[in-house]
């Protein structure tokens, strides 16, 4: 099939994937294609499992059954049988994901395919790369993964491929699977011989998805930075803690370079001048910024590493490995250094919630300030941004909990065979509604330290904080009057999920950026 004119394209091959290539397929609806070293690779790990196959090898899920069933032993076969292994495995309840999510999850899918260690038929991958080619989207709960490969959501991806389950068209039709792969101009494919549990046999859907949890993480923790350096403008604070030597005398985990990306945005403004600040020894929401702010991005690297070694990496069981003519049972499908890795970063997050909450309300306090109490108009009577104060003070509790860790006891399912559970799309979900609440928190701080800005008169704002602040008075007048900030706090949170706020402003912390 032809690329559209102007569609963007990404090319998986056996050298591995990236974060940003998912989501451009997920996001930016971007062509896949097959590479053709990728291509061969899947050829050869095919024949290599038929080889063993043929040659009597009990091999799991091809000539046994599946977790418990593990001791019975069935004849290797291609077509329907296979079939049945997603069929029993679409167990997923709850909400349906969204069409950008099902497709990161499809497209991680055929990303780890091309590494060439599953054992998947050049059909089957193909069928995938097909469906995401051609918009065929399968309906599929949250909802049923305990972590040890996401069985229920690739299950419910499978079953659309061999025209079963339910999906929707582009339009937003919502129509059988068969119906789908008619729309498209698919066939369903015949599957090889571990085809059906190639496809289901993985942690790809939590992997999809945190592709685009850290997409959007990265996104909002970009405006953060530029959300507190209105609030150092907006606050007319001590710059001080932003000198590199600061970070130098204790160089924790990105502080130097969220130091530098602050500094970079009230450079050329009225608080770089001796004693513009108002105050020698400010709060510590703000004096601390540099240090939690960097821990922070810190864990948003290491999030970012540990899903693209899994992009990068077989987590198939078995695993075939051509070169080595073996056909190797594994654990691999587990994934708790990445579940670890998101843990931290929602603990992270939360910490720089507290922080902006506490922020917001020292703008707002007369007593902190030196500004009118919260923020109002001149106008008597007027409320300004009082009643926010309880929105301000919800999202960071909730955000608070959300970063509470999984339990690391899971009920034992499959006869207790599997007794331990990573619960990676479980805490990948919940990384996923932290994210989102902190970016309501971000987009709140942009807007109360642009009043705050407003307030303090003619002063000259740093040269990146000043375009900040006009972009957002472009979206958001000045509260001159009582009125509700609900969609003005819309406004600027669309802003930051589409990245085009604060990050064009920022090359000083992307600069060299190990995560990019």
């Amino acid at each position: 099939m032809e690329a559209d004119a102007g569609r963007k394209s990404v090319t998986f091959g056996a050298g591995g994937t990236t974060v940003e290539m998912i989501c451009a397929v997920a996001r930016d609806a971007a062509e896949v294609t097959i590479a053709e070293d990728a291509l061969a690779g899947i050829e050869a790990a095919y024949d290599c499992l038929v080889r063993h196959a043929e040659g009597g090898q009990a091999i799991y899920g091809v000539s046994t059954g599946l977790g418990a069933a593990v001791d019975t032993k069935i004849a290797p076969s291609s077509g329907p049988s296979q079939y049945r292994i997603p069929r029993a495995r679409a167990v997923g309840v709850g909400h349906f994901v969204e069409p950008d999510e099902v497709r990161a999850m499809m497209a991680a899918r055929v990303a780890r395919f091309c590494l060439g260690y599953s054992g998947a038929s050049a059909a089957a991958v193909g069928a995938l790369r097909d469906m995401l080619n051609r918009s065929v989207h399968p309906w599929v709960p949250m909802t049923g993964s305990i972590g040890e490969a996401d069985l229920p959501q690739l299950a419910h991806i499978a079953l659309v491929m061999i025209g079963e389950g339910r999906a929707v068209l582009p339009d937003g039709t919502a129509v059988s699977g068969a119906e789908a792969l008619a729309a498209a101009g698919l066939s369903r494919p015949t599957f090889g011989i571990k085809d059906g549990l190639s496809l289901i046999s993985s942690n790809a859907a939590s992997v999809g998805f945190a592709c685009l949890v850290l997409q959007d993480a990265r996104r909002v923790f970009d405006a953060h930075i530029g959300a507190t350096a209105l609030s150092f403008e907006g606050f007319r604070a001590n710059i001080d803690p932003l000198d590199p030597l600061a970070s130098r005398l204790r160089p924790s985990p990105g502080q130097a370079r969220v130091a530098a990306a602050i500094h970079s945005l009230v450079d050329g403004g009225d608080l770089m001048k001796p004693g513009a600040a108002r105050r020698l020894q400010d709060p510590l929401s703000l004096r601390c910024a540099p240090s939690v702010m960097g821990a922070g991005w810190y864990a948003l690297e290491q999030a970012w590493l540990a899903v693209e070694l899994e992009l990068n990496s077989s987590d198939d069981n078995p695993s075939v490995i051509a070169n080595e003519d073996r056909v190797l049972p594994t654990g691999n499908f587990d994934p708790t250094h990445m579940v670890l890795a998101f843990d931290t970063l929602s603990l992270a997050l939360a910490r720089l919630a507290a922080m902006a909450a506490e922020r917001m309300m020292k703008l707002m306090s007369p007593g902190f300030s030196d500004l009118p109490r919260f923020l109002a108009p001149a106008e008597p009577g007027s409320n300004g941004f009082s009643a926010l104060q309880k929105t301000i003070a919800v999202l960071a509790a909730e955000i608070g909990h959300l970063a509470l860790p999984m339990p690391f006891a899971v009920t034992p399912v499959a006869d207790r065979v599997e007794d331990y559970a990573s619960l990676a799309m479980s805490v990948v979900d919940k990384t996923a509604r932290l994210v989102e609440k902190l970016r309501y928190l971000t987009a709140i701080e942009l807007i109360v330290a642009a009043r705050a800005i407003d307030l303090r008169g003619p002063v000259a704002l740093g040269n990146g904080a000043g375009v900040l602040f006009r972009k957002i008075r472009e979206a958001v007048p000045p509260l001159d009057v009582d009125r509700s900030p609900s969609e003005d706090i819309y406004a600027i949170s669309d802003m930051i999920a589409a990245g085009s706020l604060v990050e064009p402003l920022l090359e000083v912390l992307h600069r060299h950026d190990s995560a990019s």
